[in-house]
């Protein structure tokens, strides 16, 4: 797999190493699951905040100094991809806690096991903003693909648009730049494949149920 120079993988540090033994252990129980995880998060957001737009600002300091600081040129905002996208959002809210942040609903019809969108909800100006869309699961790459196309639709340039992402199949990652070759991502690893039933290997399960913790952590028995 050939990766483009707008797929930005953290550096796979110790640190970060020890951070996914946690989370990716089958035994996490929840508060273990969404603690480390969240560290992952604000990882992913930090180096996604390199990829923003800042203007020059000065500030004076207590003892009277001036600062030469930076701000943000545009607005932003985040855009989770309900339910897992969700996970994001609290980390997001720590570090730009001004900014707005918009909704998706897409989910895989039992049957075909494609996407299909049900409902979303953005601020009035989405279009002037940066978007963080937070899709934690890039699998197949067909929901991810659906969420982008909603932006789209809704006058989201591709260029403003950051897909921040946990995991990545390469399979997923292929089809994403096939067909958006310019969009950036942000991901914490690069899976070896998937298994029969598109769960991505080593993998980390159903993100969206262990960090919910809407089914017993014993499933995986």
């Amino acid at each position: 797999m050939c990766l483009q120079g707008n797929v930005h993988v953290l550096p796979h540090t110790s640190y970060l190493a020890y951070l996914h033994t946690k989370i990716r252990d089958k035994h996490a129980d929840l508060n273990t699951f969404t603690h480390f995880s969240d560290q992952v998060i604000r990882l992913l957001l930090i180096k996604a905040s390199e990829l923003l737009d800042y203007s020059e600002q000065q500030v004076t300091t207590p003892i009277g100094d001036v600062y030469q600081g930076k701000v943000l040129s545009k607005g932003l905002c985040g855009v989770s991809v309900i339910r897992a996208g969700e996970s994001m959002e609290r980390e997001f809210k720590q570090m730009f806690p001004e900014q707005p942040i918009g909704k998706i609903l897409i989910q895989r019809d039992k049957v075909t096991k494609l996407p299909e969108y049900f409902y979303s909800h953005f601020p009035s100006d989405i279009t002037q903003k940066t978007v963080l869309l937070f899709e934690p699961m890039l699998a197949t790459g067909g929901s991810l693909l659906k969420a982008i196309d909603v932006l789209l639709e809704q006058g989201v340039s591709i260029e403003n648009i950051i897909v921040v992402n946990f995991l990545a199949s390469p399979a997923g990652l292929d089809r994403l730049m096939t067909v958006h070759p310019s969009i950036q991502l942000i991901t914490a690893s690069i899976e070896e494949t998937m298994n029969d039933e598109a769960f991505m290997r080593p993998g980390i399960g159903d993100f969206g149920d262990r960090y919910f913790g809407t089914y017993p952590v014993q499933s995986y028995e």
